[in-house]
């Protein structure tokens, strides 16, 4: 049996990283659209019986009709393909939502809340999704009903991250899952992708199908899988999508003396049309403003400037010199070892702390130096 497996899609979502950027979350979302349509002409180019959307097809805040009519004629189009849909924690199967209150194609099956077994010859599907925004896991042990069958699992939730009280997402166990002899487990939820992380891996996210931010990095798509009726053996690929990718380049700022230089040398990047941010490195000899540098870059597809360069003074040799400078440099240094040797077990604070101490002691340096 082959089959294509997606997840995450989040149709019609905010897009808030692109939000303060003219039209481009509408771009993405039509781009959305563009990427379900190609998914589904691969399955009918390839013929492809089965389809499985493991959860966050949409966001059932911001769904509009008009999108899930698109959706369903495109599923139309492939009336040969089964296509398996579970509800996940953006797009539940409750009262007012599309999965329960519109008439979906014959070819989709929905589930629901309550575990459900679908009868496909030589293949078993089973399946359960959301019926809230979050859900504990009341299925931690299922059983097959026949292991001759190739059995399939498809849901929606955290594997492996332990268990929230306050917000549980159908946390799941891999020992679990496994013990439970599935022969392909299409899971949804964790946006990053998992599907050779080891040998004869059969327990899956594809990950999200079109990158949401910066949080998600490089390519998006979707799983292709063929499993033998005799031997069981299963075959993945990963089917690369057309949509923009999120990338982050790192640019060495060394060699810069100015920020009419640093723009000049950041609008000469040949870069694809895909979304950027542009991570600034090295030490820096003057003052850089990103969001200045962002409103003047003619290049519209760097979205973002992230400042991580180091301070213009080297602190450790200006704590040498006999003079107030020197004291300055000294004193700000001692704190800054401090921290650096405190055994305080938040790291991210002490980091923090660290970076805000060098933004002082820069600061105070402009200082003396104008007054000298």
């Amino acid at each position: 049996m082959k089959f294509i497996h997606m997840a995450d899609m989040h149709l019609d979502g905010q897009f808030v990283t692109l939000a303060n950027y003219s039209n481009k979350a509408q771009e993405r979302r039509l781009e959305q659209l563009d990427v379900m349509k190609e998914i589904v002409e691969y399955i009918k180019e390839n013929n492809i019986p089965y389809f499985f959307i493991s959860g966050d097809l949409y966001e059932q805040e911001y769904i509009r009709k008009s999108t899930i009519e698109h959706i369903n004629n495109l599923f139309k189009t492939i009336p040969n393909t089964k296509i398996f849909i579970t509800p996940g924690n953006h797009d539940p199967y409750i009262n007012n939502s599309f999965y329960k209150q519109y008439k979906w194609s014959e070819n989709v099956h929905i589930f629901t809340e309550k575990l459900e077994k679908v009868e496909c010859g030589n293949v078993d599907i089973y399946g359960y999704g959301f019926n809230d925004f979050y859900m504990k896991n009341q299925y931690p042990n299922i059983k097959i009903d026949n292991p001759d069958k190739i059995n399939i699992l498809i849901t929606h939730g955290n594997l492996d991250t332990g268990f929230d009280e306050n917000k549980p997402y159908n946390p799941m166990t891999s020992r679990n899952l496994k013990e439970s002899n599935f022969d392909y487990v299409a899971l949804g939820h964790i946006h990053k992708k998992s599907y050779k992380d080891y040998e004869n891996q059969r327990i899956v996210y594809p990950g999200s199908t079109v990158s949401l931010g910066f949080d998600e990095l490089g390519e998006r798509g979707v799983i292709e899988g063929e499993i033998l009726e005799d031997t069981k053996k299963i075959t993945l690929n990963f089917i690369k999508t057309s949509a923009k990718t999120f990338e982050e380049i790192e640019f060495d700022v060394s060699s810069i003396s100015s920020p009419e230089e640093l723009l000049q040398a950041i609008n000469n990047l040949k870069l694809e049309k895909n979304y950027y941010k542009i991570v600034l490195t090295g030490k820096r000899k003057f003052d850089i403003d990103e969001n200045k540098i962002l409103d003047l870059l003619t290049n519209t597809n760097i979205i973002r400037i992230k400042d991580k360069t180091a301070i213009k003074y080297d602190i450790k040799e200006i704590a040498k010199q006999i003079s107030l400078k020197g004291l300055f440099a000294k004193r700000i240094l001692e704190k800054i070892t401090n921290l650096e040797e405190s055994k305080i077990e938040n790291v991210e604070n002490n980091e923090e702390q660290i970076k805000e101490l060098l933004e002082a002691f820069e600061i105070g340096m402009d200082v003396l130096n104008k007054n000298n």
